[in-house]
């Protein structure tokens, strides 16, 4: 390397290094390891690679089932006897006071729930009937009920709760373990995306769930297909031979590492590694989808062979096959649960479809000794009302409830999770939180720390300051922990 080179070199990487304007810390990790000129075989940056977090994990990878469109925690997780006692009359005066709410006035009147509650496990977690798989596993199970949140309409809720903001652009939360964590698979994907669905709609947040924001587009998620290839052109036309693929990939990773010791662009490495991992998953892929191997019983457990548990109980199977494989963050959406009308049918149904595939895959996850390093999270962007929504129906089997991002439920299973419980509590009508208070910041917060994250100290530097996922806030929820 001769002077002016060398020269060149040094002074790309001090603006960079002074100014991170939009390439960040990544891009200079790169360009550190050029000096020796690698072989153009190698890559030049592996953002992948594993990577150790700031203390020991109890957890190593995650399973993030996100309940698009806020589930109904009244009539599923969080009894309330006392809306049944009162139905049909308004909010005490004391509650409804300065509510703010996106469809329905504080005036309406409180809906009862039709749904049946009962005890399950040593625990004796309270679940409705429409969950018996997953109150199975109530043992397993922390419930959180005290839930809360800052936006109170679907796609900043996804937001939020996704990415730590309501404000588009910022990393999510698969995306942010990828940068910290790295990836254990080498043939897949180390964020991937899993969609179902009840009314053939996507999720409010769509790609911003699981974008990578400012950092490196490495890390966002992959959204797998629901037929066909899993990922789009995956494979390869019928006069393409696996060696004429090698060799036009390796003439362009050697020209993509030309460009990248010119420019010093980590998006260039990301391409590199992008086209590599590609490769790879034209052989990886057909035997995670191969279900063949899966014992009947497994198949039964997961409700495979019947149509309304296929979709998702599929789902939950490639799910726990893709953590066999190292995969780290596993996104899986269910799409949709916003009963504004129609509560009782469109529960039924959205149970009927998940239920069975979430309570199959805690115990897979278990039986398989998965579950300890293994993180299950379920819950949506927020909850629902327990006053009534009406959309003008005068039929009460109509009737639904409106969005409530100040008192909800989730639950959290597996690595680093103390089952058995529940955290929280909200007043008698459902209406605030009483009792430790979880916002949507210390869950992520909390998720983070199973992973072996101290979240103040996960950041990134874009745009002249240090991000990170819970923003300016967060703390551990210690009652969660084992």
């Amino acid at each position: 390397m001769d002077f002016r080179e060398l020269l060149r070199l040094q002074n790309r990487r001090g603006f960079l290094r002074d100014s991170a304007c939009g390439i960040g810390i990544a891009a200079v990790a790169s360009l550190l390891e050029v000096d020796g000129r690698l072989a153009a075989t190698e890559p030049v940056y592996d953002g992948m690679a594993p990577r150790l977090p700031h203390f020991a994990p109890k957890a190593k990878s995650i399973i993030f089932m996100l309940m698009d469109g806020g589930p109904s925690q009244i009539d599923l997780l969080d009894p309330k006897p006392a809306l049944n006692q009162h139905e049909g009359e308004p909010l005490p005066e004391s509650i409804a006071k300065n509510l703010r709410l996106a469809f329905t006035k504080p005036t309406a009147s409180i809906l009862g729930s039709p749904r049946k509650f009962r005890r399950y496990g040593k625990s004796g977690l309270e679940f409705a009937d429409l969950l018996p798989h997953t109150a199975s596993c109530a043992d397993d199970i922390a419930v959180v009920r005290s839930m809360h949140t800052d936006a109170f309409n679907h796609h900043p809720g996804q937001l939020m709760l996704m990415a730590g903001t309501m404000f588009p652009g910022r990393p999510s939360l698969g995306a942010w373990v990828l940068y910290g964590l790295g990836s254990e698979s080498q043939n897949l994907p180390g964020f991937v995306v899993l969609h179902s669905t009840s009314k053939k709609i996507g999720t409010f947040g769509g790609a911003s769930n699981w974008a990578s924001g400012f950092l490196p587009p490495l890390y966002q998620g992959v959204a797998f297909r629901s037929s066909g290839d899993p990922v789009l052109y995956l494979s390869n036309p019928p006069h393409i031979e696996p060696q004429m693929q090698r060799e036009d990939l390796d003439a362009i990773r050697e020209l993509n590492q030309e460009h990248f010791r010119s420019m010093g662009d980590v998006e260039i490495t990301t391409r590199i590694a992008s086209y590599e991992l590609a490769f790879r998953m034209q052989s990886a892929a057909p035997d995670l989808l191969d279900f063949s191997k899966e014992p009947a019983y497994i198949r039964e457990m997961y409700g495979l062979d019947r149509e309304i548990t296929k979709s998702f109980g599929t789902n939950c199977v490639l799910a726990r096959r893709m953590v066999e494989r190292g995969v780290r963050f596993i996104l899986l959406t269910h799409s949709h649960w916003d009963d504004h009308e129609d509560l009782n049918k469109g529960l039924t149904e959205n149970c009927q479809m998940t239920d069975q595939g979430t309570g199959a895959l805690l115990k897979d996850l278990k039986q398989r000794g998965l579950l300890d390093s293994t993180l299950v999270v379920w819950g949506g962007e927020f909850g629902r009302t327990p006053i009534v929504e009406t959309r003008g129906r005068k039929d009460p089997e109509k009737f639904g409830r409106d969005h409530h991002p100040l008192a909800y439920s989730m639950w959290l299973a597996g690595g680093g999770i103390r089952g058995g419980q529940v955290v929280g509590q909200t007043d008698d009508f459902c209406m605030k939180v009483v009792e430790d208070p979880v916002h949507v910041h210390d869950l992520q917060a909390t998720i983070l720390h199973c992973l072996g994250f101290d979240h103040t100290r996960l950041t990134y530097r874009a745009m002249g300051r240090d991000f990170r996922l819970t923003d300016v806030a967060g703390h551990v929820v210690g009652k969660l922990l084992a």
